[in-house]
């Protein structure tokens, strides 16, 4: 019996280019989220990010629903919502709510950084000491208002109460590796901006694995970078958008998404040169071929159960086609 191909899962921070507006940087992701859906990706991400001008998904339930109301099929979550933000209640009410809208569809992806910088962190409301403590807490406190109703208790989540939402650990570090580990939840690594310790927090989540009600056996996505073009030269020229983004933010000024520019060499140092690369070494980049051996070549060594892709690309048009060339190589790639 052949062996099915591995997930593809989507990733968007609804960038907004220079130039543009948030409206159109929802509705260039829903439009978005329509072809995922017809092209045969498995989920759909919207991640949290505060004070940025460039990322239009801070309000990530929000968006979420604009998106569910325009699809059918396609599983929507978050990637994530940075719980140290949030009430857990408040977060078990909004996709609770979500749940119940859309049954089967919604993931709630989380993480314990905060998605800002500290200024805006006060702005949200949020204590500056001992948060991420609290993290393992909030995340069994979730897990609590999404299990069945428990005779007597003081405080439920109407809706969200028994409606088992599947909750996923994000991270970039081994933190949460051994947290989701030891909880039995799925566990998704951001190595498409921060891939240093990628392969040991797979190893440590797999070997310390503890089944679950909500899993069996350890399940790891691995989100990636992928920046595809019908040419490589113009797939690198497409790239040089999301290199200058993090040079930017490297330097303190984040903003707008940039347009792709043809010498991105004349735009950084050599010291930020290295910082991006080495931020953004878990990216493919190039025409359709290139794609499939590069794909292949992160399944082959991470043995991820899922892979999420990233792309940040100015045009949207040249954005869809990215992500239609990443799912076209799917079924020839062997896990």
């Amino acid at each position: 019996m052949a062996q099915q191909p591995v997930p593809f899962s989507l990733l968007d921070l609804s960038p907004v280019p220079q130039g543009a507006t948030p409206r159109q940087a929802f509705e260039s992701s829903l439009d978005l989220a329509r072809h995922a859906e017809t092209w045969g990706y498995n989920r759909y991400w919207l991640a949290e990010h505060h004070n940025m001008t460039g990322i239009a998904s801070a309000a990530t339930s929000v968006l979420l629903g604009y998106i569910a109301g325009g699809t059918q099929t396609l599983r929507l979550g978050s990637g994530g919502v940075m719980l140290p933000n949030h009430s857990p209640l408040v977060i078990a009410e909004q996709f609770g709510t979500l749940a119940t809208l859309y049954p089967g569809r919604i993931d709630l992806g989380l993480g314990r950084a905060p998605g800002t910088d500290q200024r805006t962190m006060v702005a949200l409301r949020r204590h500056l000491a001992g948060d991420t403590d609290n993290f393992p807490r909030d995340v069994q406190e979730l897990l609590m208002y999404f299990d069945d109703v428990q005779p007597g208790a003081p405080v439920q989540a109407v809706p969200g109460q028994g409606l088992h939402v599947p909750i996923w650990l994000l991270g970039s570090s081994l933190y949460s590796a051994q947290l989701a580990a030891a909880l039995g939840l799925p566990f998704a690594f951001a190595s498409h901006f921060a891939p240093d310790m990628l392969w040991q927090a797979l190893d440590i989540y797999r070997e310390q694995f503890k089944p679950s009600a909500s899993l069996e056996k350890p399940y790891a996505m691995v989100c990636i970078n992928v920046i595809a073009a019908d040419s490589d030269r113009n797939a690198r020229y497409l790239f040089t958008s999301m290199q200058q983004q993090f040079t930017n933010l490297r330097r303190g000024r984040p903003g707008p998404l940039p347009a792709p520019v043809e010498d991105i060499e004349a735009l950084w140092s050599a010291g930020e040169q290295y910082g991006v690369e080495q931020a953004l070494r878990m990216s493919v980049v190039g025409g359709r071929e290139k794609v499939r051996a590069g794909l292949q070549a992160i399944l082959t060594e991470t043995g991820a159960d899922e892979l999420m892709i990233n792309g940040q690309i100015f045009d949207h048009q040249a954005r869809l086609r990215s992500f239609e060339i990443a799912m076209s190589v799917r079924s020839e790639l062997t896990v």
